[in-house]
């Protein structure tokens, strides 16, 4: 196997981040902001101009997210806003790196 090739990695309903949004076309959208949200599956073309904030931002883990939603069709997606940086995992790459490019020279 080509070791550049791309892999598809199935993710467990564990490695994904909750949410209060219902995908489905079967019922009709409907915001229950903040316990739940009912959206269509797919989004329409109103919704590249119609999106709006529901909530206030939130944080779930390391990242800060915010609802959007439709005002026409109720299609619902959230949005990363931004990462809250590991700050362990900082600390040991500025040590990891401070000593990657120094060079070992033998003593004769």
């Amino acid at each position: 196997m080509d070791s550049f090739a791309p892999r598809r990695v199935r993710a467990s309903w564990q490695d994904t981040m909750a949410t209060i949004v219902e995908y489905t076309d079967r019922k009709p959208p409907k915001n229950e902001y903040p316990r739940r949200i009912v959206s269509p599956s797919r989004s329409g073309p109103c919704c590249f101009t119609d999106m709006e904030e529901v909530g206030t931002a939130q944080q779930e883990e390391r990242w800060v997210f915010q609802y959007r939603r439709c005002r026409k069709c109720g299609f619902t997606v959230r949005v990363i806003l931004r990462e809250i940086p590991d700050t362990a995992l900082a600390a040991a790459l500025r040590r990891t790196l401070a000593s990657s490019f120094m060079r070992n020279v033998p003593e004769l």
